[in-house]
């Protein structure tokens, strides 16, 4: 999962893919804003097949949360 995503993030945020790591911060590390995160939730929603409720996202620190909540979702 975590290839997965890191791949979105290179493709749709055009982040370099050297500085993706399990605990890079998505907003002080890879400079994501809160516009392109809601983008990046629909797109997961979208190509996973998955809802992400609103309350979870605020969850999203680092790539590695999101990544453990893909998997969750797909266990």
């Amino acid at each position: 999962m975590y290839d997965k995503f890191a791949d979105l993030l290179v493709e749709e945020l055009q982040i370099n893919r050297d500085d993706i790591t399990m605990d890079a911060e998505l907003s002080n590390d890879l400079g994501i804003n809160s516009i392109e995160l809601a983008d990046l939730v629909m797109i997961c929603e979208e190509k996973f097949g998955i809802t992400i409720e609103d309350d979870d996202i605020r969850k999203f620190t680092t790539v590695g949360d999101v990544v453990a909540y893909l998997e969750s979702l797909n266990d």
